[in-house]
Order: C-alpha cells, then sequence, then structure tokens
C-alpha cells in the first residue's frame, strides 16, 4: 500500500519538476543571449581608449554594468523562486542587497549622463571644463556612495528584526525583499527610498530634456547635436520608465493572482518578466551599441570574433586532416 502511494505520487511530482524546468529555460537562454551581449559591450567599452578617456562612454560603462549585474541576480532570484529553493537570512541578505544597489544605481547614472548631454548642448563652449574626466569619476563614486547608503540603513533596521525569535537562519519561503525585510519600519523605509530616487531622477532627466528644447529654438545652438541630445535625453526617459516599472511587477502579479487561474498567471509572470525585468537590463546594449556610430563597428567585432572563434577549432581540425 505504501509502495503503491508512492507510485502514484510519482507523476505528479515529475510534472512539477518538468514544469519548473520549463519555466528556467524559458528565460534562462533569452538572459544568457543579453548577457552575452552586456558583457561584449563592457569589454568593447575597455577595448580602446577613446572610449576610456570620453566622459560619457565611461558614464556608459558604468550603467550597463550596473544593468548586467541586476539581470544576473533577478536572473538568479528568478530560478531559485522557480525551484522554490530555499535559503539561509545572511545569504539571501548578501544577495538582495547587491540587487538594491544596483537597481538605483541606473537611474542615478542616468540623471548624470543627461546632464552631460544638457551641458554640451545648452553650454558648448564650457562643456570641456564643466565635464572632465575627474569629474566625472568622482560623480561615479558619489553613485555608489548614495546607492549604497540604504545597504547601512538596512543593517541598523536589522536590529529590529525578529531573528532572535527564529530556531534557524534558513528561510520558510523563497529568497525575496519582502521575505528579507521582516521589520514593518524597514520595508516601509526600503519602499520610500526607492521611490525618492526615481521621482528625482525623473524630475532631473525632465529638467535635462526641457532645457535642450528650449536651446534648441536659439539661433546659435548647434541644430544637429540639439536633436541628438534630445532623442538621447528622451531614450533616458523612457529607460528610467521601464526601470521604475520593475518595481511595481510583483504588487502587479499579487493583483492579477486574485482574477486569474493558475496557468494564466504564469504565462503573464514570464511575460512580464521578460518585458519589464530583463528587456530594460539589456536596452542600454541595443541602443548605445547599434545606434552610436563609434562603438557598432567594435561591438560588432567582438561580437562575430567571438563566434568564429568556436568555429576556428573546427576548420582547423579539418584543414589538418
Amino acid at each position: 500500500s505504501k509502495n503503491s502511494n508512492i507510485l502514484s505520487l510519482s507523476p505528479s511530482t515529475d510534472r512539477r519538476y518538468l514544469e519548473r524546468a520549463m519555466l528556467c529555460s524559458v528565460t534562462t537562454v533569452p538572459c544568457c543571449v543579453f548577457l552575452f551581449v552586456n558583457c561584449t559591450m563592457l569589454f568593447s567599452l575597455r577595448s580602446k581608449a577613446v572610449f576610456r578617456d570620453t566622459c560619457r562612454y565611461v558614464l556608459l560603462y558604468n550603467l550597463l554594468l550596473a544593468d548586467t549585474v541586476q539581470l544576473a541576480v533577478s536572473q538568479l532570484l528568478y530560478i531559485l523562486a522557480a525551484l522554490r529553493l530555499r535559503l539561509t537570512y545572511p545569504v539571501c541578505g548578501v544577495i538582495i542587497t547587491l540587487s538594491h544597489i544596483v537597481l538605483r544605481i541606473s537611474p542615478v547614472t542616468l540623471v548624470v549622463m543627461s546632464f552631460d548631454r544638457y551641458v554640451a548642448v545648452c553650454y558648448p563652449l564650457r562643456h570641456a571644463t564643466i565635464v572632465t574626466m575627474g569629474k566625472t569619476r568622482g560623480a561615479i563614486y558619489v553613485i555608489w556612495a548614495i546607492c549604497s547608503m540604504n545597504v547601512f540603513s538596512h543593517i541598523s533596521l536589522l536590529r529590529e528584526n525578529p531573528f532572535e525569535g527564529l530556531n534557524s537562519l534558513q528561510m520558510k519561503s523563497i529568497c525575496s525583499a519582502e521575505n528579507m525585510l521582516l521589520s514593518p519600519v524597514a520595508a516601509m523605509f526600503d519602499k520610500v527610498y526607492e521611490f525618492t530616487v526615481f521621482i528625482s531622477a525623473g524630475v532631473s532627466i525632465s529638467f535635462s530634456y526641457t532645457g535642450v528644447l528650449v536651446a534648441a529654438r536659439s539661433a546659435s545652438t548647434d541644430k544637429v547635436s540639439a536633436r541628438k541630445a534630445h532623442k538621447t535625453l528622451l531614450l533616458h526617459l523612457v529607460q528610467l520608465g521601464l526601470s521604475l516599472s520593475s518595481t511595481v511587477l510583483k504588487p502587479l502579479l499579487r493583483v492579477i493572482s486574485q482574477i486569474s487561474d493558475r496557468i494564466t498567471l504564469v504565462r503573464i509572470n514570464i511575460l512580464l518578466y521578460v518585458c519589464v525585468v530583463m528587456l530594460p537590463r539589456c536596452l542600454s546594449s541595443l541602443i548605445y551599441g547599434l545606434g552610436d556610430q563609434t562603438i557598432r563597428p567594435v561591438l560588432l567585432h567582438h561580437l562575430t570574433s567571438s563566434v568564429s572563434t568556436r568555429v576556428a577549432p573546427t576548420t582547423k581540425f579539418q584543414t589538418v586532416k
């Protein structure tokens, strides 16, 4: 009787494992492609002196680095959730902290990049003195410092978390920010901090966008430069909006779960995850890698050379034979 019960349960168990594996594969394959393109883009931005010594390319590298780390961490959390794997509170805390830091770096970096375009159009003669490599590197240090401030607040607020009442540091549910921030004060502080960063970034980019539009009407302004800056700032606003949409993904899924069945919820979850979480993280590579005339040939060269190196051993073997 006991063996028959085990045999009767095994098909359903296998089916659940198959469903989880399919959920992971559906998102992991495009994630690996995006990570490959992003890493190639990062390598391209460090391959030539013109990229290493130009302020906007250095800022782009910082933006792309944050997006790449965020993409990898998001996929890791997605796989852990799909496979129902539970971590300990310290390990989950490190992953969530890293995710929160790089999540805030992207909008703040977009603000600095927008300021660079604003100065280039509105103050073209002073751009070289206002935006320098020293100031750019200093701005990047400040960006990481501002986005890491939340880490110290989390550490201080962890004292209020009821870890002392736990029998084990093993989490009872999946690793997520909601399950990690056990204290209501910590959860509320995290939400306020996050929306403050995004709102401030939105106001700053909108100010730069408006300044460029006003300057474009001036007769002394370079129309071509103003037009390019106008498109760039508009793309920055789109990137900021997509990054902000990822913060409302889980609340949106909670609402959808109340009005839809499980299969529909899973499909919507995958679609929203790819469009809201994954796509914004590779958008910088697509926009600047293919749109920038200086980056495009270098990026395409490294992409094609990485593919050709995989074919080369086979070709060499056939030739020797």
